[in-house]
Order: C-alpha cells, then structure tokens, then sequence
C-alpha cells in the first residue's frame, strides 16, 4: 500500500506515476505504468501495488531507466516478463561482481554489499530481451514515447517524454533538496549539468521523477535552479575546507554530502567519497586545487 504520507499515485491518461515505498526514497522508487501496452518503468515502487498491477490491467513488458538497485527492487515479481534497457548498461545487471565495478566499490565494501544486493535487491544475473536506441520514438497505441539519452548519472541514464499526454518521466534527474548524485565510476559532472538542462527545456506539461514527491506541474524552473545549485554548493564547502592540505579520509570525514555520519557505513561513507572524489577530479583538472603527496588544497 502506498504511504499515505507519502507521494500518491496519480494517472496523467495512460501514464500512471507508481509511488515507491519509504516516501519514495531509497532504497525505493517511483515507478511509471502505462495502461494498455501494459509497460512498467522501473521496478522500484511499492511491491504490492506491483503485484496488484500484474492482476489487472496487466504489466506484460519493464522498462528501465538506469542499472541501479533501487530501480530493480522489484523484477523477482517479474522474473517471466521480458525487460528493455540501454545495451550500454548491460554489463552490470548480467553479473553482481561488474555491478559492483560500476559503483566502484574497494575491497572493504565489496562483502557487504554482495550480501546486500541479493538479500535486500533480489540481485540475480539477467540479460535483456531487447535495448533501446537512443532518441527512438516508440508507438505504444495509446501515445508516442520519446527515449531520451541523459547521461551523468549513469552512462546511459534514460528519460522518457510521453508526447500526447505529455508527460516527462526524468528518472533520477528527481529535482530533491538532496541534490543529484554522481558517485558512480562512471558518472560524469559535465554531462549530469548537461542532461539537466536538456530535461529543463522539455515542454512537457507533467515531469515525473523516480523519488520522493515525483511528481512536478507547471513551471519548475526554479527547482532546476536549485537542483544544479547543490552541486556548486558542495563545491563551495569542499573549496572552504581546503583552504588547509586534507587528505581525502579528511575530506569524507567532513560529511559534505550528507552532513554526518551515518549508517550503514557501507552505504553512506561509500558516497561521500565517491561525490566528493568527483569534485576533488574536477578541481584538480582545471588547476583551481593542487595535490601535495596524500593532501589537497588551493592552488
């Protein structure tokens, strides 16, 4: 059941919004449904709604925006039904070991987390039946959908603009006072701006979004404001600090990110060193901090 302090599910014509559980946060998330062709996108929302959806109207088909778990939570209720995904995102769903090299996890996070994802994700190796290509316009009978490459967050992070109803699902480009995350190996600061902006200048009428509320109408220029804002904010604490040498067991230590420590240790200090180690890349290439053996500071 859907909390009822939480974001509900609404219907925007054939395009359902399917909130998640725990508010749609982590380690849930928002769904999208689409009536008639029987399409899921994403597999994170409540699992009994996911369940009830199978008894009627039907989920014959699932759709992901991205590899990560929390979007997978709910595929062992769909293990018969065929999925899509971008070919590019293949690797890590076909093998738990490549999952984790896509995150980037050391050794010293690797035991909990190979526990983690198959006790709390239902992680099994899957291939796909079939990918998308990017830009493709799909005729599902009841509207068009556009797939729109938005890479950042994930190499191939997709959004999909339901033309007719006109309805934008972001994934998790979410527009939260958290901010985006880019703590993956291979997530990349210049194209998540990119992507971002790519998604503002949608005209869609409905934007929805893989957490908490997910669910934007009218103008929301000023939420992309302040969703890019967080990423220079973070920037400007990590300059502050820096004004001394820190190590980056130091700069973790600070909680940027995520303002204190937090458990599991495993899950939170893994993405306070994977976003700030972002930054500090980003800083150090375009000369604005130096690296003096194991410390960083300003040039």
């Amino acid at each position: 059941m859907s909390d009822p302090g939480g974001p509900q599910e609404r219907h925007f014509g054939p395009v359902w919004f399917i909130p998640g559980g725990n508010r749609g946060r982590y380690p849930y998330s928002n769904s999208v449904y689409v009536e008639g062709p029987g399409i899921l996108i994403d597999a994170g929302a409540d699992p009994e709604r996911i369940r009830s959806l199978r008894e009627g109207p039907g989920i014959r088909e699932v759709w992901l925006s991205h590899w990560h778990e929390d979007h997978l939570k709910g595929l062992p209720l769909l293990e018969d039904l065929p999925f899509r995904q971008m070919a590019c995102e293949a690797g890590p769903l076909a093998d738990i070991e490549t999952f984790m090299d896509w995150y980037g996890f050391s050794q010293s996070y690797r035991d909990y987390w190979r526990g983690e994802l198959a006790a709390a994700f239902g992680f099994r190796p899957r291939r796909a039946a079939g990918y998308f290509a990017p830009d493709e316009v799909i005729d599902l009978g009841v509207c068009t959908v556009e797939i729109i490459p938005t890479p950042g967050h994930t190499p191939g992070h997709l959004a999909f603009h339901f033309r007719e109803p006109s309805v934008l699902f972001m994934g998790d480009y979410d527009l939260t006072r958290f901010g985006p995350w880019y703590g993956d190996r291979d997530s990349d600061l210049g194209a998540l701006i990119e992507s971002t902006e790519r998604l503002r200048r949608i005209p869609a009428r409905v934007r929805l979004a893989s957490h908490e509320d997910g669910v934007f109408e009218g103008d929301v220029d000023a939420l992309f404001d302040s969703y890019l804002k967080v990423i220079d904010a973070r920037e400007g604490k990590l300059l502050d600090f820096l004004a001394e040498p820190r190590t980056m067991e130091e700069i973790v230590g600070r909680c940027i990110v995520y303002r204190k420590p937090r458990e599991p240790r495993e899950f939170f200090e893994f993405g306070e060193r994977a976003i700030m180690g972002k930054h500090v890349e980003r800083l150090l290439a375009d000369g604005t901090i130096v690296a003096e053996g194991d410390r960083y500071r300003i040039a």
